[in-house]
């Protein structure tokens, strides 16, 4: 809590200035990279092993040859090429056999005379004399006179079968070249020169830190209002794949003297990168504290960008200094196109390439003028080409990112991306990899146990939350291989059927109970009818509702409930029914429609309203491909229906 008094407090934070200069993303980059060098840290020797992953920092130089001596590649006899003449299988020539037989690792003591020959493995040493190797399997051991002899039936050629000294590598030779990434290739070829250490370059040590008072370590209890600190978590794995060793600062309140004393102790660091206390806002703090650690400061504070905006760059003597927003998505999209690039380069590796695709726009998006907008979309393969889905999680998602393919770039002055455009897709960090299965429709916690066979059987499935009239609109579109819908149809009083059409077959699901959710000794709902308690609801202006959103069925049963009526909280729309019971519980609403199961989920008292069936539509023309017959399978297993029915489902 402020020590200063609370009128002025709130007028402080309520009046905080605003970014005194938001500028372009490429502005920002170019205004960023003149105060920060972009070359490798400094070398360090490290044993062979720890250099895998890691970048060379100088040329590596053979100091033996490789092969260090003349060897052979077959197992057989070392012998004088010339001995061998004419040699088949009807006119062999005999050679005397030595009294050595040439083992890896042993040295030749007998020189091979003419009419001579030795046995030698593969990979042993030639002995003076000889200048090729006949295969064994083209000879013939014999004795003549009490000594030994072998028949060669082959004629060979000078060199046959021989690898010479120094053919692989010559002393002398750069065998690797500075700023090579070392592989397990390159494991190979410095272990083959005898190289048990290398030069390479360091890894930028990167400090992370998170900020403010609402931030709980993992593990520890979250009361309400504070978030979990996964921002340090993702950061600092994310600073690891960059090439960089995180340095785990932890966890900094909202109070100045301590923040300033962390920040000044992580600029022993190569880059400090701080999450949250960038937007300006009340108790948002870093970038103050920043701003007078040293020059040159803060370089930009607000780039037009969503998400991404509050982010704040700074540079103080040489070391970068990111805040970075304390949105999860925000902060981890901002690390990749700010950050990234300065740690690879500090690590010695190259700038990461990204590869893009083009896609259609099943969905319209809407945008923000002044800002280029980044929409994080999920792909979708269809007969058509590539679906782009957006994700449709605001940038305090903490999986946005992860769940998304890519992102598609929004133009700083456009208002909307109309349905059905031609998109350009960033991907993100990897190739895109088609799933096995798509699921386009509604939301269920129950769709987790009948994944969870298909997924341990290593089937690929891709599942995107849309509303049941969305699944319906992808099944149509030949988007998805199933959609999962609970639509009624009000004129028959039925679930789903009605809204098929001919190109649709529809898979019975298992049955869930719709009705309304509220907080226990709630007198305006206790012991009262479905009907009932919206007529009380309506009857109280205090009584906030949390809806759902269009398109889903959900939706459609509340609105038919309500028949025409907009009580208090209707524009307030969840994507989920957990959603809808989180509001509730924590008293930002006070009724809403979700299904029993989530109302036990969150100790919610429950007013049946109907039964619904939650069933699946499939396009007729998928319906024989492997994953969806594997769908179909799991649905029937025993285990995934005993696991519906702990759940609360109802099953024929």
């Amino acid at each position: 809590m402020p020590t200063e008094p609370i009128a002025s407090f709130v007028r402080r934070a309520a009046s905080q200035e605003q970014f005194l200069e938001v500028i372009g993303r490429d502005e920002a980059i170019a205004r960023f990279h003149r105060h920060v060098a972009l070359r490798p840290c400094s070398a360090e020797t490290v044993p062979l092993a720890a250099s895998l992953g890691r970048v060379l920092a100088s040329d590596i130089a053979a100091e033996v040859d490789a092969p260090a001596f003349d060897r052979s590649g077959v197992d057989g006899f070392a012998l004088r090429a010339a001995d061998t003449s004419g040699a088949d299988e009807d006119t062999p020539r005999r050679l005397a056999v030595n009294p050595e037989v040439l083992a890896c690792g042993v040295a030749p003591r007998v020189e091979v005379a003419p009419g001579t020959a030795t046995v030698i493995a593969t990979g042993a040493m030639i002995p003076r004399g000889a200048d090729a190797v006949v295969m064994i399997e083209h000879s013939e051991f014999t004795e003549q006179d009490g000594s030994a002899a072998v028949d060669i039936f082959r004629s060979a050629a000078p060199g046959q079968y021989v690898t010479f000294a120094g053919s692989d590598i010559g002393r002398g030779e750069v065998v690797l070249r500075a700023g090579r990434l070392v592989t397990s290739r390159e494991i190979g070829a410095l272990a083959a020169i005898g190289r048990a250490a290398v030069p390479v370059v360091r890894r930028p040590r990167v400090a992370v830190l998170s900020t403010g008072d609402e931030i709980v370590p993992l593990g520890a209890p979250l009361r309400p209002g504070r978030v979990y600190d996964s921002n340090r978590a993702i950061i600092a794995a994310a600073v690891s794949e960059c090439g960089g060793e995180p340095v785990d600062l932890g966890i900094c309140r909202d109070d100045e003297a301590s923040l300033e004393a962390a920040l000044r102790g992580a600029l022993t660091c190569d880059m400090v990168l701080v999450s949250g206390g960038t937007s300006k806002g009340a108790g948002d703090i870093t970038y103050r504290v920043v701003g007078r650690l040293g020059a040159p400061g803060v370089i930009a504070h607000g780039v037009a960008l969503k998400p991404g905006k509050p982010l704040c760059l700074a540079v103080i003597g040489k070391v970068p200094v990111l805040l970075l927003p304390g949105f999860p998505t925000s902060a981890i999209f901002t690390f990749h196109e700010f950050a990234a690039p300065v740690i690879r380069a500090f690590a010695g590796l190259r700038a990461e390439t990204r590869a893009s695709v083009g896609a259609r726009l099943p969905l319209r998006i809407a945008s923000e003028r002044g800002r280029t907008e980044y929409v994080m979309v999920s792909l979708v393969r269809t007969e058509d080409g590539i679906a782009a889905y957006p994700t449709a999680k605001g940038s305090g998602a903490v999986t946005a990112f992860s769940q998304a393919d890519g992102f598609v770039a929004v133009p700083q002055h456009a208002e909307a991306v109309a349905e059905g455009t031609q998109v350009d897709v960033q991907l993100i960090g990897r190739d895109l990899e088609p799933a096995d299965l798509v699921i386009i429709g509604s939301h269920c916690i129950g769709l987790d146990a009948v994944m969870a066979p298909l997924e341990r059987a290593g089937i690929r499935v891709k599942l995107l939350n849309v509303g049941s009239l969305g699944g319906i609109a992808a099944a149509k579109r030949g988007e998805c291989d199933v959609a999962p819908v609970h639509l009624l149809d009000p004129a028959s009083d039925t679930y789903n059927r009605p809204f098929l059409t001919a190109d649709l077959a529809l898979l019975p699901g298992y049955r869930r109970q719709q009705g309304i959710l509220y907080r226990s000794g709630d007198a305006r709902f206790a012991g009262k009818d479905a009907a009932a308690a919206v007529r009380a609801a309506l009857a109280d202006q205090t009584c906030v509702l949390v809806n759902r959103n269009a398109g889903s069925g959900t939706r459609i049963l509340l609105d038919g409930l309500l028949d025409g009526a907009r009580p208090v909280g209707y524009p307030n729309q969840a994507k989920t029914h957990n959603a809808v019971a989180a509001a509730i519980q924590q008293g930002r609403a006070d009724w809403g429609l979700a299904i029993a199961t989530v109302a036990r989920q969150y100790g919610l008292a429950f007013i049946p309203l109907r039964d619904e069936s939650y069933d699946f539509a499939i396009p007729r023309a998928r319906l024989d491909r492997p994953a969806v017959r594997a769908f179909v399978a799991a649905l029937a297993q025993q285990d995934v229906r005993h696991a519906l029915i702990a759940l609360g489902f109802a099953l024929d």
